[in-house]
């Protein structure tokens, strides 16, 4: 089914922009920010280097488009979603009735953090809700592996065609169904072998002992307290709201500290609970949304043992 461009439309618009060429992404792109200030609208381009130089270049001179630096918005998930909400509350305050943004992640975000990265996805079709923001998703298919093409047609209501069109995704998937499916993320190498370090029911205390004892001084300190906030918070959560027994598992490698906890209960019952700011403290949602400002990389899942969250500080990666 095809559909108009979003002229006209009231509220949060979300698509995404499959191409396999520079010109299809041209063709794309630039209609769509042009046509953004020619309605005098604020708009943005959050794209790499490369692209931003092409899409730059296929603009006219001056042309108004405002060009952000995509690896200081995509650093984790909830930074990206607390950066473009200041962004949008700040031109909305300005006086904005309509902001158009068209952004690209980094490629490093299609390996082992894809997982954190596609529950992102999924949850800023409800994130932006209260915006007036018409969004573009770029995604190149010939460097995008297959499974993240499946999560980016699962977590976009539409694609955006040249000629301003769009059409439908067949897959799309409500954030709530999403987000609450059980999305495995890729097991660390670390965790093939023995932890360092478990401990039974531990104490926030204990806890935070155990990361700092696995420090070996491989991570910027800022990593390690970062780490350490959040595994003192998860244990908490899992020790208030969760099932016993709980279990907390640290790993120490070269270039990364891998800690896991995990209780008997079915997990967090708000799917967005970690990717957006919880509107009170109950079951959890504080804690989790710290958790995932504070480490390089947070996963979660129901298994077999019960409801995991696995923490890493440094580099996420790994073969």
């Amino acid at each position: 089914m095809r559909t108009g461009a979003a002229e006209g439309h009231a509220g949060y618009f979300h698509a995404a922009v499959r191409y396999a060429s520079d010109d299809e992404l041209v063709a794309v792109t630039v209609p769509f920010l042009l046509g953004g200030v020619e309605a005098g609208e604020p708009t943005f381009v959050s794209f790499g280097e490369r692209t931003a130089e092409l899409v730059r270049s296929a603009l006219p001179r001056d042309s108004g488009v405002q060009f952000l630096t995509s690896g200081d918005v995509y650093a984790r998930p909830t930074a990206a979603i607390r950066s473009y909400r200041n962004l949008l509350a700040e031109q909305v305050a300005a006086g904005a009735g309509q902001i158009r943004i068209i952004g690209e992640m980094p490629v490093s975000a299609f390996g082992n953090t894809w997982d954190w990265w596609a529950r992102y996805e999924s949850a800023i079709n409800h994130a932006y809700d209260d915006f007036p923001l018409w969004s573009m998703c770029a995604y190149d298919a010939r460097i995008t592996p297959e499974p993240v093409l499946a999560d980016v047609a699962r977590t976009h209501p539409r694609y955006a065609l040249p000629g301003g069109t769009h059409a439908d995704s067949p897959t799309y998937t409500d954030p709530r169904v999403y987000l609450s499916e059980a999305h495995p993320p890729v097991p660390d190498p670390l965790q093939s072998r023995p932890a360092t370090v478990e401990l039974a029911d531990p104490t926030p205390g204990q806890a935070r002992h155990a990361v700092h004892a696995a420090d070996r001084g491989q991570l910027p300190a800022a990593d390690v307290e970062g780490l350490v906030v959040a595994v003192s918070e998860t244990v908490t959560n899992a020790l208030r709201y969760g099932t016993p027994p709980v279990c907390l598992r640290v790993w120490s490698g070269a270039d990364r500290i891998v800690v896991t906890v995990t209780d008997r209960g079915p997990g967090p019952k708000d799917p967005y609970a970690g990717l957006l700011p919880a509107l009170d403290s109950a079951a959890g949602g504080r804690g989790l949304w710290i958790t995932h400002q504070s480490c390089n990389h947070v996963a979660a899942c129901a298994g077999d043992d019960g409801w995991t969250i696995r923490m890493i500080a440094g580099n996420t990666h790994v073969a």
